[in-house]
C-alpha cells in the first residue's frame, strides 16, 4: 500500500494505493484514522484485524462485548488462552489495567453512549448512512443480530469495513438498502478496498481511492458521489 502518495488525482480525489487494498491493509487504515484517547468495538470479521494496528501509542481502548476493556491485538503461539477471546471467538491478548465485566453491564456500555466509536461489517450501506448488517431478508438466510443494533445505535460515530463490491460485483453502497436494517442514519464513514467515502447530510464523498479511480467508482457505485472537501 502507497500511504499519501497521489498516485492520482482526478476530481480532487488522491489515489493513494496502486490496488486495491488487502483486509489488514485496510485494517492499517481504519486504525490510522481511529482518533487518540478513544474508546471502541469491533464487529465480528474484518474489523477485527483493526485491533493488530493500534499500538499502546495511540491511545485506544477497544471494547468487546463479551465483556473486555482493554483488548489487545490476537494472540498467537504461547500467547494464545483459550478464555481469552474476542466477540468472534478469536484469542487476544490484555493491555495494561484490563478489565472484565458480566455480558449485561457491557450491553449498557454500548446502549449509554459510552462507545466512542464502533467498527461493523455490512451486507450494505445507503446513502442516507442507513446499515443493513444482521440479515441479508432471503428465505432460510440465517440471521446474526449479535450486537450490531446496540452499537450502532448506542456508539458516537459508526464506521463500516467491508468489500466494495458482492462476488456478483454488486455495489454494497447503494441508493437505498434493501435488506433488514440495523441502524437508521448511523454510518458516517465506510471503508473499503477500493476507497475511503464520508456519509455526509448532503450526500456521498470519496475522500481516497485505491487502485480505482473516481470516474471507475461512479460506475460501480449506484449513488451519486462527489470529492471529499
Amino acid at each position: 500500500m502507497s500511504e499519501n502518495t497521489g498516485l492520482e488525482n482526478t476530481g480532487a480525489v488522491p489515489m493513494t494505493s496502486g490496488a486495491p487494498l488487502t483486509p489488514e491493509e485496510l485494517a492499517q487504515v481504519v486504525a490510522r484514522d481511529i482518533p487518540a484517547g478513544s474508546y471502541v468495538n469491533l464487529g465480528i470479521g474484518q474489523p477485527t484485524l483493526v485491533a493488530n494496528h493500534l499500538t499502546a501509542e495511540d491511545d485506544v481502548t477497544l471494547h468487546t462485548e463479551n465483556g473486555m476493556l482493554g483488548m489487545g491485538p490476537e494472540a498467537h503461539g504461547d500467547e494464545v488462552d483459550p478464555d481469552l477471546i474476542n466477540a468472534g471467538k478469536i484469542p487476544v491478548v490484555e493491555t495494561p489495567g484490563c478489565s472484565y465485566f458480566h455480558h449485561a453491564d457491557s450491553f449498557a456500555m454500548m446502549r449509554g453512549g459510552h462507545l466512542d466509536c464502533c467498527v461493523l461489517g455490512a451486507f450494505q450501506v445507503d446513502q442516507q448512512g442507513n446499515l443493513a448488517n444482521w440479515h441479508t431478508g432471503r428465505a432460510g438466510a440465517i440471521p446474526a443480530v449479535g450486537g450490531a443494533m446496540d452499537l450502532a445505535t448506542g456508539a458516537k460515530q459508526t464506521f463500516v469495513m467491508m468489500s466494495l463490491q458482492t462476488r456478483n460485483g454488486q455495489s454494497k453502497l447503494v441508493e437505498q438498502c434493501t435488506m433488514p436494517l440495523t441502524g437508521v442514519g448511523c454510518v458516517s464513514r465506510i471503508y473499503t478496498d477500493q476507497a475511503v467515502f464520508l456519509v455526509e447530510a448532503d450526500g456521498v464523498s470519496v475522500r481516497e481511492t485505491f487502485g480505482t479511480s473516481f470516474e471507475e467508482l461512479r460506475r460501480i457505485v449506484g449513488v451519486p458521489l462527489r470529492p471529499a472537501r
